[in-house]
């Protein structure tokens, strides 16, 4: 008779079929076949933690699948990692008691289904980037600033208001306001750190949904471009990795929430009201439209800041160039994004109107 453990490794091996695999499982001893699949999730979920993968990045990859018990399975073996650790950053803790989770009943037969499907899933998972040490290793030294924190705290109140108001030039003053005081801080951050010699670029990944993901990571180029950062977008897992100094990161995942929420409002506000292959072409246009656009006002804004600084412009000059060794380093083999199609006029005078009603000086 073959035991649990030897139907999962012969369904991971392709060996047993899939669907014949779950039926094994379902009709031999629950407390076995609950214990193999335990040992099994445990070992995939440890590979890929150890291998970079945070709790809030794995969870959204997962959920992407669009099975909510697997999300949560994913949510419980972040938590049970963070409690297992002995050493764990608090950013990583943070993540895993973060994760949403969905109360769901299920059959037996199904959550069989759900575990060994996720479990052929994490297996194709490669490792990554480690940006947050994970449990059982050294917690980063990287402290929390107050002083980033109270003014990216002014910049959320900022953004909420221009993401609340029906008037474009209401939008207008406060997001030109948010990114006056992204930009001023990103130059008080490089003065003061200039004589600091550990102070050193980060990276963060920051998920990016469909649909038309491809334009979105794209209006997160353009806004990390214009704040002293570099992106580079994995669109096989659906996230961006922003690479800078953490003042610049924050900022930059802020704004681009932000203007996403305004560009999303603007986008359903003007597009087209017939045709599913017309709004296709028109929101993707109007995207495209607007990053570009967006891209020019945040440049603007930051080239304001820093012709009151032109003493500060080698330091900056320095700072671009770490950014972009870390980058390299991270990914010496990235391709160069082809530009996106525009295929609707309409949905890129939309783009770029509404992208001046967002307008950042």
């Amino acid at each position: 008779m073959v035991s649990p453990a030897e139907t999962i490794r012969g369904v991971r091996a392709g060996a047993i079929a899939f669907e014949d695999g779950v039926v094994a499982l379902s009709v031999a001893p629950a407390g076995d076949v609950d214990a193999a699949l335990a040992a099994a999730l445990g070992e995939a979920f440890e590979r890929l933690f150890r291998g970079g993968w945070q709790p809030a990045e794995l969870h959204r990859v997962v959920a992407r699948r669009g099975n909510p018990l697997q999300a949560d399975i994913v949510a419980d073996a972040a938590t049970n990692a963070a409690e297992a650790a002995g050493l764990i950053d608090p950013r990583w803790l943070a993540q895993a008691e973060e994760l949403p989770r969905a109360v769901r009943s299920s059959d037996r037969f199904n959550l069989l289904d759900a575990q060994l499907d996720l479990l052929l899933e994490l297996g194709r998972l490669p490792p990554i980037e480690v940006l947050i040490p994970p449990p059982g290793t050294a917690a980063s030294a990287r402290a929390a600033n107050t002083g980033d924190d109270r003014v990216l705290d002014r910049v959320r109140a900022l953004l909420a208001k221009a993401e609340s108001t029906d008037f474009p030039a209401e939008a207008e003053a406060y997001s030109a306001k948010a990114q006056e005081l992204i930009a001023r801080h990103s130059i008080e951050e490089a003065l003061t750190a200039r004589d600091r010699v550990e102070v050193v670029p980060y990276a963060k990944r920051i998920g990016v949904d469909h649909p038309y993901e491809g334009e979105k990571a794209g209006l997160l180029d353009a806004v990390a471009r214009a704040n002293h950062c570099r992106t580079v977008w994995s669109p096989e897992f659906g996230f961006s990795t922003v690479f800078g100094f953490d003042a610049d990161i924050d900022a930059v995942e802020l704004l681009y929430t932000s203007l996403l929420v305004q560009a999303n409002r603007a986008m359903v506000r003007d597009e087209p009201a017939k045709g599913k292959a017309r709004i296709k072409a028109f929101r993707r246009s109007f995207l495209v439209a607007y990053s570009v656009r967006i891209g020019e006002r945040l440049s603007e804004a930051t080239r304001h800041e820093i012709e009151q600084h032109t003493d500060l412009l080698p330091v900056l000059r320095g700072r671009d160039l770490q950014v972009r060794e870390v980058m390299d380093r991270a990914f010496p083999n990235t391709v160069r994004a082809r530009g996106r199609r525009v295929d609707s006029l309409e949905g890129w005078e939309s783009g770029r109107a509404a992208a001046d009603e967002a307008e950042l000086r």
